[in-house]
């Protein structure tokens, strides 16, 4: 199933919010806190940092899951 970067902002994360925290991100994503804060230290998915938290905009973790589309063998 084909989905557009619109599709997956409306159908995918459409019960979370714009900026979303660590676990939130991680919960969408299927992975763990653990994995989720690689993400960010490897800067596969781009973040801000305030303070001691991390926020993650729907729109990066958009973008991260269009790259990983892309790189993805064909099937």
């Amino acid at each position: 199933m084909n989905f557009s970067t619109r599709d997956a902002y409306t159908v995918m994360l459409k019960d979370y919010p714009d900026v979303m925290d660590i676990d939130q991100m991680s919960e969408a994503l299927g992975v763990s806190k653990k994995t989720g804060y690689k993400l960010l230290q490897n800067g596969a998915i781009l973040y801000m940092k305030i303070g001691r938290c991390y926020r993650i905009p729907k729109a990066h973790l958009l973008t991260y899951l269009q790259i990983g589309r892309e790189n993805s063998p064909a099937v």
